[in-house]
């Protein structure tokens, strides 16, 4: 069984990863990458699996911001 994969709202449709956070160090993250959220309301981080959400667009059905 796999986790469900960090899911963090946001409020621009563009927005970077670097993997940090939840006690992670940007150094210990990946390379910063800019991500664009799309007609679907989000989109996904290709190298740590994050999934960012716009605040208000499709994709928000309520989910408790995790970021």
């Amino acid at each position: 069984m796999t986790d469900a994969p960090e899911t963090i709202l946001v409020r621009t449709h563009r927005i970077a990863c670097d993997g940090s956070g939840d006690g992670v160090p940007a150094a210990l993250g990946h390379p910063r990458v800019w991500l664009e959220i799309d007609e679907s309301g989000m989109v996904e981080c290709g190298y740590c699996d994050r999934r960012y959400v716009l605040v208000g667009g499709p994709a928000d059905n309520g989910t408790p911001n995790k970021g």
